[in-house]
Order: C-alpha cells, then structure tokens, then sequence
C-alpha cells in the first residue's frame, strides 16, 4: 500500500464519468468548421486546460509572463514567472505536452546589516519541467461535447535553487460544452501528488475550474475568458479564486492576451496579472 499512488486511484475514478460522458457524444456531428474550433483554443491562460487537441503534424506554443502577489494561492506566489508549453498532435487522439516554466530573480531585495542589497537565496531560473499527454475520451474529436484525460507529471530536473525536488504526477478530467458556433463552456476536475507512495497524497492539491469563454460582437478577432476555479490541500482548505481576461486572435492559428486574476477569500487571496500569446502551425 506504501507504494500506491493517488495517480492510480485517480485514473480509476476518472475512467467512470470519462466512459459515460464520451456516450453522449453525436458520432456523425461534423463540427470541425465551426468558429469554436478552427480557431486557435490556447491551454493558457488561465487554471482551465481546454479539450481542445491538436491533429497529427500540428504544432503549438503558447508562452506568457505572469505576475503573482505575494499571497497567492495559485502560481509562484510572490514571483513573476514565464511559461512556456509546447504542444504536439499525435496519433490515435493523442497529444503530447511540455510545460517549462523560468522563475524570474525579484528586483527587491532583502537589505543586509549594513544597509546594501544582500544576495538572494530563494529559488529562480528553470523550474521542474512538465510532461504529460491528453487522450480523448469523446467518439469524435473536436465535437460539441468533448470529454479528454490528462496525464502529467513535474519532474526532478530545474534549477538547483529549487528545494525538495520530487517526482508529482497528476491527472485531470477535461469537459467541453459547445454553446451555438463561437461560445464554450469548459471545465477540469484533478489532482496533483509528490512522491509515488501513499503519504504523498497528504501534501496533494485538487483543482477544479468551470470558464466561459467566446468572441466579443460580431467579429471572431476579439474574445473573452471569464474563469472560477478552486484549489483544495489538506492543509489549507478549500482556496476559491477567479480569473478574466479578453485575447486578440489576428489570425486563426494566432492569439495573444492579458487576464488578471485575484482569490475570493482571504486565505486565498493574492492579485495576479499576465500576458503571452499562442500560435499554431501545421495542418
């Protein structure tokens, strides 16, 4: 039982609710024209991770700097970071992901006793990389009703700075609702452990979001996002937040955007504000 892993129990619970949603899905809908997903559906901003996979030979990168208030329940709290994820469309519904975020050196820093800036000690440069891969749990791909699994994992390579590295895999339920041609509403239901034995999951963390997102008039350039999300540890409780943000699409495989972030408690609180862009190549 030491060496049972939250990822194990997790994927069981997953697979049920995967099965019978995927169900429901319209095998002879063809929706793969529709506004909603021919164009660009970046994984960021944002906690939601869209349904949205990529076709073998396609590509995409998505990269974005965010800022996060010292007391922030979500991200690096305290700390500006880039983020970078490279996507690739693979066979059999598959797509392949790598997520590396850099962890940027304050500008402030803690003065010594003689008044001058002292050296800063606190982690920074390359953080843990993030591999996973998406499996689409839906009959077809790109329906109006999508259902995808996620499976990742932070590794134990990054910057030396970075303490108490471990091995942390996690899994995540994907849900897509596709309102009219350009709207959908997307959700996401995981976890996340350290370690592979079964005290790992005490230090692990659920997440669950619901986002809105869609064009903004009549024009498929403009757009919004519109984002409620919860975290919940053993040790800290249940920590609600939101996020919003609006995003320029200039052209069909190209995005960019600016969200801004903040918690709905105070032990959740902490104000974070970000922008990046994504784009897609490949048919």
């Amino acid at each position: 039982m030491r060496t049972t892993t939250l990822l194990t129990a997790g994927a069981l619970l997953l697979a049920g609710p995967a099965r019978t949603l995927a169900q429901t899905t319209d095998p002879n809908l063809n929706n793969g024209e529709s506004p909603f997903v021919r164009l660009i559906r970046p994984d960021r901003p944002g906690q939601t991770i869209t349904t949205n996979m990529l076709y073998p030979g396609q590509f995409q990168l998505e990269t974005g700097l965010t800022r996060y208030d010292a007391g922030s329940s979500v991200g690096y709290a305290g700390r500006s970071a880039w983020g970078s994820t490279l996507r690739v469309g693979f066979f059999n519904h598959i797509e392949l992901r790598a997520t590396q975020n850099y962890l940027l050196t304050p500008a402030a820093r803690p003065a010594s006793i003689e008044g001058t800036p002292a050296a800063y000690t606190g982690p920074a440069g390359f953080a843990p990389l993030n591999v996973g891969a998406k499996f689409l749990a839906s009959t077809v791909q790109n329906a109006r009703s999508q259902v995808v699994v996620l499976f990742d994992m932070n590794l134990r390579n990054g910057d030396a700075s970075f303490p108490d590295k471990q091995f942390e895999p996690g899994a995540r339920l994907l849900v897509s609702q596709q309102l009219g041609q350009r709207f959908g509403l997307e959700g996401n239901f995981g976890f996340r452990q350290r370690g592979f034995k079964a005290e790992g999951t005490k230090q692990g963390q659920y997440l669950t979001t619901l986002a809105l997102n869609g064009p903004l008039g009549a024009g498929s350039h403009l757009g919004f996002l519109a984002e409620t999300y919860a975290t919940w540890q053993r040790q800290q409780g249940w920590r609600p937040g939101l996020t919003t943000g609006l995003y320029y699409r200039p052209a069909p495989g190209l995005r960019l955007d600016v969200t801004a972030g903040h918690g709905l408690t105070a032990a959740a609180g902490g104000f974070n504000v970000g922008a990046g862009l994504a784009f897609r190549f490949g048919k």
